[in-house]
């Protein structure tokens, strides 16, 4: 299955370097927040609205080494959280995430047939 995780690119390369991703949601919620291709956009726009500089992170969940678990978000369904750093060998891609000129994010063209 894939999943996606929004991030900095600056904290990605320093992540690559390493080979794990540690979030600041695993130090204060004690998991990392990742989506679907299906639901990505919702934080998208509602957390980094016109914010630049990001990357999504196309990840293979059976690559990851961390307990992976389906929680409810409520009013939104379940979302996928990650109980650990995200080893970076599970990242199949990393794919600009830019807004556009109103601030809001879209679907990178490489997903959009993963969400048929």
């Amino acid at each position: 299955m894939l999943l996606l995780h929004i991030v900095d690119r600056s904290a990605w390369e320093r992540a690559a370097v390493t080979g794990e991703y540690r979030a600041d949601s695993l130090e204060t919620e004690g998991f990392v927040h990742l989506s679907t291709p299906e639901q990505v956009l919702l934080p998208a726009n509602r957390f980094y609205r016109g914010r630049t500089g990001l990357v999504l992170l196309v990840i293979d969940s059976a690559r990851l080494t961390a307990p992976l678990r389906f929680e409810a978000v409520p009013g939104h369904g379940t979302f996928p959280h990650l109980f650990g750093p995200l080893n970076t060998n599970a990242v199949l891609s990393i794919l600009t995430f830019e807004p556009d000129e109103n601030g809001t994010f879209f679907l990178p063209e490489a997903l959009r047939d993963a969400t048929n």
